[in-house]
């Protein structure tokens, strides 16, 4: 695979899908914070048009979220493609991305049901690696919500349609019995209104069921019932039936409303649960866990905005709009000393008992997320104490020898030309003066390396950026560190173009990069040192065959006083790669390690092609 290629897989990137709608705005909102999560991550959208426009969007909604997104810092793109879901996931593929955010579908339960899967789950079941958020908007056709337990067990559209069979099935019903009637169907008549009063039932309920039978019972005493054509019942017999008639459509109706309520009561529980197991698994998820949980706060109790606010007044997180009026309902969240952590401002309806009670759950869960996260800050800041003690103490255990052996080397060879005076001969004095003018050599390059990491660290790197030509510095690096053609197999491109560089610095990285380089090449093997261009930059490779590093490890190499497992203390201090990637950093490039193939390790010095002056 080319290398480049996979070092920019490894970068994170969000990629979020718009369909042309208006909720695309949510999606590039959510698709931000999800980047900002990911330490700053890099943000593309797309949007898939058809060949034949018979999908349609809006430019008016395509053009604000443009300048939506490049006002967050954002690129967008648009590609034409019959597949929409197989042209999502190529294009996320074609420019690394590593999550994918697109939107809950617009279609109801029925029209998923007939028409099979939408984009959404296509999309999900194509990704692969890729990690996909399905973000819920206000034009979605389903979004999670606690069904609601007050009101009849039935819906009003169900008690509507239950009368609406009742007044047309039952004239119906009336027309075909009375027009196939004889004197011995009065049984089946009768069956036949109580097989309706039990279908009315079924559909809408006690008050539908109740108002058919009642229907049913006086067009069974009017038409079919001796004497006809008047409510008259001559035999008590038939007004002992026409009760018992009634009597049980009345059971029919009270059994499907009691059946109804216990349906609702059954999908209360489970949406309960599923809400609850969101909710504790939410926590898991660390620093999302809070804008998830305000997220699914707002969802399952049909609010028109949820917000959790610090107790210092800042916004933690939030999700849809507060009402205009300004009018919300806080719920203080955890607990700091006397006060609470942060405030819960509910913007919607008022929430009844049932409600209040999960709300609680959410609350407690909240709380213990925002604790979490405060410990995990403290934990970051003592683990950066931890580093910094650690770099304190590998910088005295290094110095203590590294300084100590040229200082005392120096002081020992001036101490001796001191002491003999006139005694030494020429070439005894030029002898122990050489030692001292190496010994403080040493010192002098020592100090010059801690005073380049200081200033690296604390970003004052001076580069003078101007264009150069890499073949120059990598010879004048191969001649300051004397290595010939059998330790250097060179691969340099002739139509490199010059980049922009501080040849000074630059030379100093390739200097100690070399030099690691050869001194974990092992015997018989040669260093390799090519040079290529790609696009607007230009890459010099350094490439061993030695053990090379794991790659959990690969960060720490760079630290300061850091080698590694070099023991012998005849490496310096650790600080080659430290400054190494400060100064390509500071001269506005990258410094990379990657695997060489057939084992080892490859730095690769990415730097930007200078431009071309006028």
């Amino acid at each position: 695979m080319d290398e480049i290629d996979e070092g920019a897989a490894r970068r994170e990137r969000v990629l979020v899908a718009l369909s042309g709608e208006s909720e695309g705005e949510t999606l590039i909102r959510r698709a931000a914070r999800v980047a900002e999560r990911a330490g700053g991550g890099e943000l593309l959208a797309v949007h898939v048009s058809s060949e034949d426009s018979t999908r349609s969007a809006s430019p008016g909604d395509l053009a604000g979220q443009q300048a939506l997104l490049e006002s967050l810092g954002g690129t967008y793109h648009q590609v034409v493609g019959e597949d929409i879901p197989r042209a999502i996931v190529d294009f996320a593929r074609s420019h690394h991305a590593t999550q994918l955010v697109i939107g809950d579908s617009r279609r109801g339960r029925l029209s998923a049901v007939l028409s099979g899967a939408g984009v959404g789950m296509s999309v999900i079941r194509q990704s692969g690696e890729i990690d996909v958020h399905m973000v819920t908007h206000a034009a979605a056709g389903y979004r999670f919500a606690l069904p609601r337990v007050t009101g009849g067990a039935l819906s009003r559209q169900r008690v509507a349609l239950g009368f609406v069979v009742a007044l047309v099935g039952g004239p119906l019903l009336t027309w075909l019995l009375y027009s196939a009637r004889t004197p011995e169907s009065i049984t089946s008549e009768v069956l036949a209104f109580q097989l309706l009063v039990v279908v009315v039932a079924l559909v809408g309920g006690i008050w539908p069921a109740l108002f058919a039978a009642v229907l049913s019972g006086l067009t069974l005493d009017f038409l079919f019932v001796a004497p006809q054509f008047t409510v008259a019942v001559s035999d008590p017999l038939h007004l002992w039936a026409l009760f018992l008639y009634v009597v049980i459509a009345l059971l029919v109706s009270y059994i499907v409303d009691k059946a109804a309520r216990r349906a609702r009561s059954a999908q209360r529980a489970a949406a309960e649960a599923e809400l609850l197991a969101t909710v504790a698994g939410n926590v898991l998820r660390g620093e999302s866990a809070v804008p998830a949980l305000v997220t699914r706060a707002r969802e399952a109790f049909a609010l028109s905005g949820v917000r959790l606010v610090d107790a210092d007044g800042s916004v933690l997180a939030t999700d849809g709009e507060p009402v205009r009026d300004g009018r919300f309902v806080p719920v203080p969240v955890g607990r700091r000393g006397e006060a609470a952590r942060a405030t819960l401002e509910l913007h919607g309806r008022a929430l009844d008992a049932s409600e209040r009670r999960l709300l609680d759950v959410i609350v407690a869960q909240l709380g213990a997320a925002l604790e979490r996260a405060e410990l995990t800050e403290t934990a970051r800041a003592a683990e950066a104490l931890a580093v910094a003690d650690q770099v304190r103490s590998a910088l005295l255990s290094a110095v203590s020898h590294d300084v100590r052996g040229p200082l005392a080397a120096a002081i020992a060879a001036v101490g001796g030309v001191r002491a003999s005076g006139s005694n030494l001969s020429e070439a005894d004095r030029e002898e122990l003066m050489e030692t001292a003018d190496e010994s403080l050599a040493a010192l002098s390059k020592l100090v010059t390396d801690l005073l380049d990491v200081s200033r690296v660290e604390a970003g004052v790197l001076a580069a003078s950026l101007q264009p150069v030509d890499a073949a120059d510095v990598v010879l004048a690096a191969l001649e300051e560190l004397g290595l010939g053609p059998d330790a250097v197999d060179l691969a340099l491109d002739p139509d490199l173009p010059a980049i922009s560089a501080d040849s000074v610095l630059l030379q100093r990285v390739l200097v100690n990069v070399l030099s690691n380089a050869e001194r974990h090449a092992p015997a018989g093997t040669t260093v390799g040192v090519t040079t290529e261009v790609r696009g607007r930059t230009a890459e010099l490779r350094v490439a061993d065959h030695g053990p090379g590093i794991e790659r959990e490890r690969r960060d720490e190499m760079f630290a300061p006083f850091q080698r590694l497992g070099d023991t012998d203390n005849t490496t310096g201090l650790g600080l080659g790669l430290a400054l190494s990637k400060g100064f390509t950093e500071g001269m506005g490039g990258t410094l990379t390690p990657e695997d060489t193939p057939g084992g080892g390790l490859t730095m690769v010095i990415a730097l930007p092609v200078a431009r071309e002056t006028p």
